[in-house]
């Protein structure tokens, strides 16, 4: 049992590092409303969907690699404990809770980038 909840718990973290690796040189081609970093302020065009999409990047390569690390060390302690089970959906619900806190500082960083209608404020590097 041990082995089979420590490879679900850890399918958050590397769908996290996995993406962000993904997400860092292979932003998805096309606008769309099916797959990727999709907030209203994200798909506004072009430039704000790559910049969101490398940012949110950068914070899930960290994320996963952190999380992994975090959810493994509880899971080995914890591993012959009767409440295992409880402490595993606690993992992985501070873990679901973490992937919807990643949206912040990118939501922070489109707004301090791009003015309302997603038009660079400034003439700096958006990458």
């Amino acid at each position: 049992m041990f082995i089979f909840l420590f490879i679900m718990t850890m399918l958050v973290p590397l769908t996290l590092l996995l993406f962000g690796l993904h997400w860092k040189t292979h932003v998805p081609k096309d606008i769309n409303s099916f797959y990727g970093y999709r907030t209203t302020m994200s798909m506004k065009n072009k430039d704000t969907w790559e910049f969101a999409h490398r940012y949110t990047a950068k914070i899930w390569v960290w994320c996963g690699i952190v999380s992994a690390i975090l959810s493994a060390i509880p899971l080995v302690i914890f591993k012959d404990s009767k409440n295992f089970e409880q402490i595993d959906i606690i993992i992985i619900t501070v873990q679901t809770f973490l992937i919807c806190l990643t949206i912040i500082p990118t939501e922070i960083a489109l707004k301090k980038y791009f003015d309302k209608n997603g038009l660079p404020k400034e003439k700096t590097k958006l990458n």
